[in-house]
């Protein structure tokens, strides 16, 4: 069974929080430098996508037994905020630390995997919605931002370098790697590619 702590929950709702905020601030010209109205579209579309990214990990890791957490990472908030005033984002809100005597390879690169396939997943289901509900301008934003952010979350969590799930994911299975960053890889592409196109 999955629980959690008051801390991990406050620090879930903080980690959102200035994820959305600063989403909201990088995208505001869209929203014609309204920034903060601009906050609940990010949430959604963004918000969840670190969230549940991370969230992935923690269920994973219980699933094997394993006692898993979600802790905020200072640092990593101060960093997204500061390059958000640059004009760019660069998020680290917080990890999942698991605890346990032994790992093994499988194990972590499952655990690991489970991240980036969550983005992947809403990915797709931002792509989807728009096509099988009525045209909106709201949803259409939710969603191509859901979408957009979602796939680069994954592209960049699966990159092999070290810290990043890409390098577990790696050691564990290097098809099943190669396959999914590919995957993702496309999905990230692809806005650029039909903007390109058209």
């Amino acid at each position: 069974m999955v629980n959690f702590t008051s801390h991990e929950i406050r620090d879930i709702i903080i980690s959102m929080l200035v994820i959305g905020g600063v989403f909201a601030y990088v995208f505001r010209g869209i929203n014609n430098g309204d920034f903060i109205s601009l906050i609940p579209v990010t949430l959604v579309a963004v918000g969840f996508g670190f969230v549940f990214h991370e969230l992935a990990h923690k269920f994973m890791a219980v699933r094997y037994g394993f006692y898993a957490e979600y802790r905020l990472w200072i640092q990593g908030l101060i960093l997204a905020i500061i390059t958000a005033a640059l004009g760019f984002v660069f998020a680290a809100p917080g990890a999942v630390y698991i605890h346990g005597q032994y790992i093994s390879k499988e194990e972590n690169g499952k655990i690991s995997i489970a991240g980036p396939l969550t983005n992947i997943a809403l990915a797709i289901i931002f792509f989807i919605i728009p096509l099988f509900t009525p045209p909106s301008e709201l949803l259409f934003l939710i969603c191509s931002l859901g979408f957009t952010i979602n796939s680069f979350i994954a592209f960049f969590n699966l990159l092999p370098v070290s810290m990043l799930d890409g390098a577990k994911i790696l050691k564990w299975n290097p098809l099943v790697w190669l396959v999914t960053i590919a995957i993702a890889f496309v999905m990230t592409a692809y806005p650029y590619f039909v903007a390109y196109i058209f």
